[in-house]
């Protein structure tokens, strides 16, 4: 008996060592950081095997990392870890100062927990993660970034590399401040290879993050407009973007698309190897519609089994990586051919009507890549349908991009266009010629807003119909698929 219980009550062990294996030490942790330890159990009676940061994802023998923001102290959250089963809670120096009467409190509940202070929380969790990273020395770590494809391209590199080696990576986009190091907490010995996307929504973040991975390889996809109300310029993207390789030595190698007009800048000054990638390194390329996209690399004919001209580009980064780390063309070949799409990214749900999802997340560049494959996708039968809505957090450049979404949304050929959103509807509304198409717009994206747009696609969609809904995540335009199949999309 260890002298807990489930809820994570009891004393320390100080008899004899704990049979559980904790991620990092004591003094591991301590040391990462340069944190107190307030109260709590001796070395040999700390351990803990999993790290949240949402106390109703804490297991028992899980460490707890509150994060504070502008409008929430996850120090509250705290009892409710707790009763979860936290064995390791780190807390702001702060916290510990103003309210150390309540850390004892809670310690006095539950013994076996040990309470560490650290001067900001969110910068302990990275701290932590960027340790415990260091444990691996083995570990071949893959990091990826760009204004989109980053979640699609790790997807790929993963189900690639999975033909020869033990590869990790992010859970869906967990690529942030605090999901990056989440995410690469799920690392293990056995892992071979670590494949993780790396996102940023401000200056200075990829920095941070990059930081906690070091990767030894580093991909970049594009240098879009995604985020460019908040960093103000492709110039400045560009910049956050290349922090990725920021603790490049000399055996690492950087990816750069060939195709992009910020190639040259990315390249300049990075340690290490850069590989440029693209449609140079393939012939015979050939669109199969919604089934994927066929090509020749390396000898051989491959099928990608995603659409669309971007995720085609995304897979020519996974080729490429895969290419430098020695796999075979067999290998890349069965491990591409096995992906499988992502909710919301170039998914295909087939049925009398098909139902084309690329809701996840929307900028310009992606919009214009999307509208341009609705464009040029042929039917045999049935008619093109379209719903598109607002691309977030573009700033003063939102109006002008959305207006240039409306003039190539025409240029479909759908029949029934459907504009959600304030930004969206607004550009609609100004756009006053849409012959002989059909096009409604909607200022909201509320349930009701909503249900209206399923009861206009339900009284016009027919069998053989292909509808394409693109949109910024927030709009959450997969609800109108899930009430149209009248199953969970």
């Amino acid at each position: 008996m260890d002298g807990r219980t489930s809820k994570g009550k009891g004393v320390c062990n100080e008899l004899q060592p704990f049979t559980q294996t904790s991620l990092l030490s004591q003094i591991e942790l301590l040391a990462a950081t340069d944190g107190t330890l307030v109260l709590g159990c001796p070395e040999e009676g700390f351990y803990f095997t999993s790290v949240a940061t949402d106390s109703r994802s804490v297991v028992a023998g899980g460490m707890f990392i509150p994060l504070v923001g502008e409008f929430q102290d996850g120090h509250s959250y705290i009892p409710a870890a707790l009763q979860q089963g936290a064995t390791v809670v780190l807390i702001n120096k702060s916290f510990a100062a103003t309210s150390l009467d309540v850390v004892k409190g809670w310690h006095s509940e539950y013994p076996s927990t040990s309470f560490i202070a650290v001067d900001h929380t969110m910068y302990g969790l990275q701290a932590a993660a960027a340790a415990y990273v260091k444990k691996f020395p083995q570990l071949i770590s893959i990091g990826i970034t760009g204004s989109s494809g980053k979640t699609t391209t790790k997807e790929i590199l993963a189900s690639i590399l999975s033909t020869r080696y033990q590869v990790v990576m992010n859970q869906g986009n967990l690529n942030s401040e605090t999901g990056l190091p989440l995410s690469v907490f799920q690392i293990r010995p056995h892992h071979q290879v670590g494949v993780f996307e790396l996102g940023m929504n401000r200056r200075g973040e990829m920095a941070e993050i990059a930081g906690v991975l070091s990767p030894k390889l580093g991909v970049i996809t594009n240098i879009g407009t995604a985020h460019i109300g908040i960093l103000g310029s492709r110039d400045a993207i560009a910049q956050e973007k290349k922090e990725i390789f920021s603790n490049f030595t000399s055996d690492s190698i950087a990816f750069i698309p060939e195709m992009d007009s910020y190639k040259d800048f990315l390249k300049e000054g990075v340690a290490g190897k850069s590989v440029e990638y693209g449609p140079s390194m393939v012939t015979s390329v050939s669109t199969l519609g919604l089934d994927g996209v066929s090509f020749q690399f390396e000898g051989i004919t491959m099928t990608l089994p995603l659409p669309g001209k971007v995720n085609f580009y995304n897979a020519l980064a996974g080729l490429a990586v895969a290419r430098e780390m020695g796999l075979s063309p067999e290998e890349m070949k069965r491990g591409l051919e096995s992906v499988k799409p992502l909710f919301g990214r170039s998914q295909v749900i087939r049925g009398d009507v098909t139902y084309i999802q690329d809701c996840y997340n929307a900028n310009p560049d992606s919009m214009e890549t999307a509208l341009e494959f609705f464009a040029d996708l042929e039917l045999a039968a049935g008619r093109k349908v379209l719903v598109i809505g607002d691309m977030l957090e573009l700033g003063a450049a939102s109006a002008a991009a959305h207006q240039q979404a409306i003039a190539q949304a025409k240029k479909t050929g759908a029949q029934l266009m459907i504009f959600l959103g304030e930004a969206m509807a607004q550009a609609a509304c100004e756009t006053r010629d849409f012959g002989s198409q059909r096009a409604i717009s909607f200022p909201g994206k509320d349930e009701r807003t909503i249900g209206e747009v399923v009861a206009i696609l339900s009284e016009y969609l027919q069998k053989d119909d292909v509808i394409f809904l693109k949109a910024s995540r927030g709009m959450g335009l997969e609800r109108i698929t899930t009430a149209l199949r009248g199953v969970e999309a």
